[in-house]
């Protein structure tokens, strides 16, 4: 192994070396311990110390790092304090994630290091988030991102090195290629010679290295990021390394060919640089033992303050409270410029955009991303003009890649930047669903860290454009806790909820039907002001039946009323569907003791269900029917009008009512 110090001094070598042995040990510890049943699980990254520990060394402390499951050298290059990661791995209520994660599933905005997911590609887009922001503030700053050899064969590690290609990011991208994904070999994972041969394709520069030489590592890393400093581009480095154990310690290693092990077990980072500090003469071996020795009492010592996780006895109050980040107070500068006693008739998409506009003008720094939303406007005009007047900086075309584009948001939000991400229409969401679902909506009850993420919906049917562009799934999102969900039926509410969505701190997935865009029209104030989130809207209050209802179907509802005026109707919008206004539900059940309940997504798994449930288990006694609902039809959505017609739960509604009324 060849050593190129540099204008390293001997202090340096030594404090890298005294780096990169400290995490080996504690790792050694740690297999005793889980053999002992002290802890229930570990990612090893015995062999691959040199990638984590060099990398880290050769980025400045406060840019951020996106590691995985083997890179425990980067927390403990970033100082982060043994007894605190002690705790974590423990399952301490005390750790990173209170108990809450396990081994390396956790990060700390303090130490600028992001917590991962299990999935292993989402990791790369938040990097595009973060060196975005850097980019956008002019600072001096790269960000780098870990990924595994398996971890390239996801998506997401194409459209990550795709967006940061197109926008000139500098963001670093590691691949550590340690021969296996789990129990499948790179023959079996991809067909090009070196995964560095994929950097051209994006139009990037890149290098293979010895990830086993933590010089190498450092020096290399050290220059690529005042590459990418420099010349704000990305770089991609694929480090040659070995995973010495199982993907986990459960995994075994049977799998492996005992001769790659003797191989590899040459290649040892830690030995080898120990070798090299030896020959020339910087360490001598009773100064190894010492710091060996040292790295052991720190870790006993540490070890004996934690060693007995503290015992807790757990609330539902607290572990509710932590699934959102609560909401501070307006930070918002001369706001009562902005309040202004005019009323005017709007229709509901320029009460959105009004709501865009106030917003880009209240936070300098917010942006907003999409595919053909710049000079294009956007596929419904809604951001027409926005790039004249903020900049293409701030109202950004992305590529096709709705995955990359919401990590990317979460990446910002790292950095303090609001941003809102356009789904071009809500059917194209699911390629991002991961992102939302599992990056998004946790990472405040996993580490404490916000997502102060819009996400706009364009969604909904009336205008036959068949089963991807109509159909309702504001469902799929209802379900997960972390996730707000708001769906406006009036100009007034739509500018309302939008402003209050930005002005959240936790990811707000925003409805906005794309059949009112232009069909439905109101007074909406034209001062900023906020909609509050979870609070529903009696729209009338009336004797015979209560329509509990969201976005079109409140229209719906009172086309219904005006129809059949012997009716005396209650109609409530939900406005929010996650979360719920509970209370305003039960006094909607209380006018009348008749429900139904109305919305335009498939009966099967809607949000109705959950009402009806909600009903069932809290009103029973304030009911004098059994509650109906009335969506559309368990299929998908029809491209024919005739056949979406008859698929709308509104073709249904006449008859639900009647025998709602029958009881």
């Amino acid at each position: 192994m060849n050593f190129q110090p540099g204008n390293l001094d001997n202090q340096t070598l030594i404090h890298f070396y005294r780096s990169l042995l400290f995490p080996r040990m504690i790792e050694e510890k740690m297999l005793l311990l889980l053999r002992q049943g002290k802890i229930s699980k570990w990612f090893s990254g015995i062999g691959q110390e040199a990638i984590s520990v060099g990398a880290t060394l050769a980025m400045e402390s406060n840019e951020w790092i996106m590691p995985l499951h083997r890179n425990l050298g980067v927390f403990t290059t970033r100082e982060m304090p043994l007894t605190e990661l002690f705790k974590q791995w423990q399952g301490d209520i005390t750790g990173y994630s209170k108990a809450r994660e396990r081994s390396f599933h956790f990060g700390s905005k303090s130490h600028f290091v992001c917590g991962m997911i299990s999935h292993l590609g989402p990791q790369l887009a938040i990097a595009d988030g973060v060196a975005l922001a850097y980019q956008q503030r002019k600072e001096q700053k790269a960000a780098l991102a870990f990924t595994g050899d398996g971890g390239t064969s996801e998506g997401d590690f194409h459209e990550a090195l795709n967006v940061a290609a197109v926008w000139n990011l500098p963001v670093i991208f590691i691949i550590e290629n340690n021969g296996y994904g789990l129990s499948t070999p790179t023959n079996e994972q991809y067909a090009c010679s070196n995964l560095i041969d994929r950097a051209k394709g994006y139009g990037m520069e890149g290098v293979r290295i010895d990830g086993n030489n933590i010089l190498e590592v450092y020096n290399t890393i050290k220059g690529v990021r005042e590459y990418c400093i420099k010349n704000q581009k990305p770089y991609l480095i694929e480090c040659d390394t070995f995973r010495m154990r199982g993907h986990e310690e459960a995994s075994g290693v049977k799998y492996v060919p005992n001769e790659l092990f003797e191989l590899w077990a040459q290649k040892d980072p830690i030995r080898n640089y120990e070798d090299y500090l030896l020959l020339k003469g910087i360490l001598q071996p009773t100064e190894i033992e010492n710091i060996r020795a040292s790295i052991k009492e720190q870790i006993e010592h540490d070890l004996a303050q934690v060693m007995d996780s503290t015992l807790f006895t757990p609330t539902i109050e607290n572990e509710v409270q932590d699934v959102y980040a609560p909401i501070p107070e307006n930070e918002i500068e001369n706001l009562e410029d902005l309040f202004q006693p005019v009323v005017v008739k709007k229709r509901f998409i320029e009460s959105i955009s009004d709501a865009l506009r106030l917003a880009m003008r209240c936070y300098p720094e917010m942006i907003i991303m999409g595919q053909d939303i710049a000079e294009y406007g956007g596929a419904f005009k809604l951001t027409e003009g926005f790039v004249n007047e903020f900049g293409k900086h701030r109202i950004r075309n992305t590529p096709i890649c709705e995955s990359a584009i919401v990590g990317a948001s979460l990446g910002l939000s790292l950095e303090g930047i609001k941003s809102v991400m356009e789904m071009q229409f809500a059917d194209f969401v699911s390629v991002g669903f991961n992102q939302i679902v599992n990056n998004l909506a946790k990472i405040h009850y996993r580490w404490g860290q916000n997502a102060d993420v819009v996400v706009r919906m364009p969604t909904g049917a009336g205008v036959g454009a068949g089963p991807f562009h109509s159909q309702s799934n504001e469902a799929w999102f209802t379900h997960v806790p972390g996730l707000k969900v708001v769906y406006p039926s009036s100009p007034a509410d739509a500018k309302g909820l939008m402003i209050a969505a930005l002005a959240d701190p936790n990811p707000v997935l925003y409805f906005e039907h794309k059949a009112m865009y232009r069909s439905v029209e109101g007074e909406v104030p034209e001062a900023y002001y906020q909609v509050p989130i979870g609070k529903a809207n009696f729209i009338s209050k009336g004797t015979d039946a209560t329509i509990i209802t969201y976005g079109m179907g409140v229209h719906w509802a009172n086309q219904y009323q005006t129809e059949n005026r012997d009716l005396s109707l209650t109609i409530l919008d939900l406005r929010s569907l996650a979360p719920l206004d509970y209370e305003a539900i039960e006094q909607a059940v209380e006018t009348t003791g008749k429900v139904l309940i109305l919305h335009e997504d498939n009966l099967t798994g809607g949000i109705g269900g959950e009402i009806s449930a909600w009903i069932a288990e809290h009103c029973f006694t304030k009911l004098d029917a059994p509650i109906m609902r009335c969506a559309s039809l368990d299929t998908p959505i029809p491209f024919n009008l005739v056949l979406e017609k008859q698929y709308l739960a509104n073709s249904r509604l006449h008859e639900t009512m009647q025998k709602l009324l029958s009881f």
